[in-house]
């Protein structure tokens, strides 16, 4: 039964597991799987600059839960901040990340004109 070569990798199919980075793939996936990480960064998604306070509020969790989710969305360069003043403020850098958030159907804000010129999209 199967191939005649014995090994999984012999397989023709066997391609298209070079063509994906599997572990980035899954520590990405890991990463919003957890739902206020994917509550925050649809909100950043809809609105680009948004502050700690205004996350924490739109998101319904603490500042300190908002912050501690943010610095690892940071490590994963997927966001980064912008200091105005004495806030920072904080939008979607990675373009993966954005392409994907599309495709669960997140939406964009009235700020979208500033948020795809961010990402270099038309």
């Amino acid at each position: 039964m199967g191939s005649s070569s014995g090994s999984a990798f012999g397989d023709p199919a066997a391609h298209a597991l070079g063509a994906v980075d599997v572990a980035a793939w899954c520590t990405r996936f890991e990463l919003i799987s957890n739902p206020t990480r994917l509550r925050l960064l649809l909100c950043l998604h809809f609105s680009p600059g948004i502050t700690v306070t205004r996350l924490a509020a739109a998101s319904g969790v603490s500042q300190t839960v908002v912050s501690q989710s943010l610095r690892r969305l940071r490590d994963r360069e997927w966001v980064e901040a912008t200091r105005v003043g004495r806030e920072h403020r904080y939008r979607i850098v990675d373009e993966s990340l954005h392409r994907l958030l599309h495709v669960i159907g997140a939406p964009h804000s009235e700020m979208s004109a500033q948020h795809t010129n961010a990402l270099g999209h038309a």
